[in-house]
């Protein structure tokens, strides 16, 4: 049995002639976050789209807990325990905390209530409540409309939704997050790093698609970079350093799979 969660093997996207991924091999392990580097047009995006099922690989095989896997959308994925945590957040400003993070799996009130589909806000503020204890965060009152929040806070609840969706009783699932932290200062940005670290402590596999070195040094356990659709790097955090991940990130690194590309 493997431990790895989440799995690509061979994977190619193409947009007619264009080749936006090229035989792309990804692993991610249960309670570990890798990095995913790359400069613009590098294929991050399209990556994270196939992991999370918006988009069909051309070719190549998906496995998740070592089961393969075909993902016509993105439900698919979600239904196999991955959750995607988009940059633009995809939260409700009008609506509170708890509301936010019981979308799509409410709460109906009991008897005839339930049956004419009104919420039990109650019982979804006490779930969310423990979920979020749980979790290890603290934020503000889950009564507070999100719109009152501060980015970080924000960030940090669209990153609990996708968490407590990830969760089960047999094993954790995968999380995948893109660029979190891209409008957040500083303070903010250590709180996010802290959660999602928390996160892959508690079990969760993740995902962290970022432009920012310091903090992909700061929580990742390895770092894969891609350049013009190709992986040209895959180490551990430990065993890199800034200058490094630039010359992959810009192409003035070698790949470390050169010899591979050749043969």
């Amino acid at each position: 049995m493997t431990d790895n969660a989440l799995e690509l093997h061979g994977v190619d996207m193409h947009y007619g002639y264009v080749r936006a991924l090229d035989g792309i091999d990804i692993a991610v392990r249960q309670g570990e976050v890798l990095g995913l580097l790359g400069d613009n047009g590098a294929g991050k995006s399209t990556l994270l789209k196939v992991m999370s099922g918006a988009h069909q690989p051309t070719n190549g095989e998906i496995r998740v807990h070592g089961a393969e896997k075909t993902f016509g959308s993105p439900a698919d994925a979600t239904h196999a325990g991955i959750q995607m945590v988009y940059q633009d957040l995809a939260l409700v400003d009008a609506q509170d905390i708890a509301t936010n993070l019981s979308l799509g799996r409410e709460i109906l009130r009991k008897g005839l209530l339930g049956w004419l589909g009104f919420v039990d806000h109650k019982a979804q503020r006490r779930r969310s409540t423990e979920e979020m204890e749980k979790l290890g965060v603290r934020t503000a009152a889950m009564t507070r409309p999100v719109e009152m929040l501060s980015g970080g806070q924000r960030q940090v609840v669209a990153l609990a939704r996708g968490a407590t969706r990830v969760f089960n009783d047999e094993r954790n699932g995968i999380l995948l997050l893109d660029e979190p932290t891209a409008a957040l200062g500083y303070e903010q940005t250590q709180q996010v790093q802290a959660l999602v670290r928390r996160l892959a402590d508690q079990g969760v596999a993740c995902v962290l698609v970022t432009h920012n070195l310091p903090l992909a040094m700061a929580v990742c356990d390895r770092i894969t970079v891609l350049n013009r659709g190709r992986k040209v790097a895959d180490i551990p955090a430990a065993e890199t350093e800034n200058d490094h991940l630039v010359g992959w990130i810009t192409g003035a690194r070698p790949s470390m799979f050169a010899s591979e590309e050749a043969a």
